[in-house]
């Protein structure tokens, strides 16, 4: 079975597009591909989909890399929320993010912070290896078991 994959430029025009436009909310359908980009908050969000069921993808990148393939199963390697609540992906406003695309990671290191009820839980690495994509954005609400990252 193939995998999906998303064109970053596809993401990078639309968001654009809604700058030009001051829409807040675009969705963009081609055969069993939907991806819509919507902005909250000033942040700049994509969510990628086959057309019959809806799967969050990655938020709109910066670095040129294509966010993770869609579809309906986890993807392997998946790190997923173990609770509900919202991610930080830096240690504190202003400082770079934990980790970032492409960077490789040690078993145990931090890969961000979800906030719970006003208590910082700091997401480790279960295991070494490479980070393939990052699914969520800095201030993202999560809930339990949403695929927050991929760590091959």
């Amino acid at each position: 079975m193939p995998k999906a994959t998303i064109n970053a430029d596809v993401v990078r025009n639309l968001a654009a597009l809604l700058d030009e436009t001051g829409l807040t909310e675009i969705e963009y359908e081609t055969g069993t591909l939907r991806v819509r980009v919507s902005r909250q908050g000033g942040v700049t969000m994509a969510t990628a989909a086959p057309a019959a069921a809806p799967v969050t993808a990655a938020p709109a990148r910066d670095d040129g890399l294509a966010p993770a393939p869609v579809g309906d199963a986890t993807p392997a390697g998946a790190i997923t929320s173990p609770m509900v609540g919202t991610v930080y992906t830096a240690p504190e406003p202003g400082a770079g993010d934990f980790v970032k695309v492409g960077d490789t990671v040690s078993e145990g290191q931090t890969l961000l912070l979800i906030e719970a009820m006003k208590t910082f839980n700091e997401i480790r690495a279960p295991r070494s290896g490479t980070v393939t994509s990052v699914l969520i954005a800095n201030e993202q609400p999560v809930e339990f078991g949403d695929v927050l990252m991929v760590v091959e």
